[in-house]
């Protein structure tokens, strides 16, 4: 007989991404927040079944995007989950400009360890999935809803820099399905 898989803990990150995102919508889509974490964890899933990576995953906003803290994320699911969170959560000083809060995130995930890459192509790619739609439907309208100064140059500069950071993953599916939205929607 099988033994079941030990979910605890990612059950436990659910429960609290669900009840910290609650109410909020996912950015002009209509839909509940919760759903991008959880397309990332889908995401991250399809290149490991390690439970603190998914924790991570479905957890990846929630110090950026709601109330709760980094230290509470480390109370409650550990070092390695707070890590991990902490490597996907963009600076918030607002002293710095869009650009230069991304190329420091950007440097961060550059340096990071292949597990918070994992974690970060799984927002990654959800986040492209959502624009490649987006466009599709309403075209260069898109570019408006990003906080970019530029629009869609700056958007261009931020995806492109994200596929070049994270191309220790370039042999997963995740990763080649990444590069291929960029082509759909920046061109070569």
């Amino acid at each position: 007989m099988n033994n079941p898989l030990e979910t605890s803990l990612f059950d436990k990150a659910v429960k609290l991404a669900v009840e910290a995102h609650s109410g909020t919508e996912r950015r002009c889509k209509g839909y509940p927040y919760i759903i991008h974490p959880m397309e990332a964890a889908a995401i991250v899933a399809t290149m490991t079944n390690d439970q603190e990576m998914l924790a991570a995953a479905i957890l990846h906003d929630v110090v950026e995007d709601t109330d709760v803290t980094l230290g509470q994320i480390r109370e409650l699911f550990g070092d390695r989950v707070a890590t991990l969170v902490q490597h996907e959560t963009a600076p918030s000083d607002k002293n710095l400009t869009w650009r230069e809060r991304k190329a420091i995130q950007l440097q961060q995930l550059a340096a990071a360890p292949l597990d918070s890459k994992i974690v970060a192509l799984g927002d990654k790619l959800s986040n492209m999935q959502g624009i490649a739609v987006d466009f599709r439907q309403i075209g260069d309208e898109v570019w408006k809803r990003f906080h970019a100064p530029n629009g869609k140059p700056d958007v261009e500069w931020y995806y492109r820099s994200l596929a070049e950071a994270l191309s220790d993953l370039s042999e997963t599916v995740a990763y080649q399905e990444f590069v291929v939205m960029l082509e759909n929607v920046f061109g070569r």
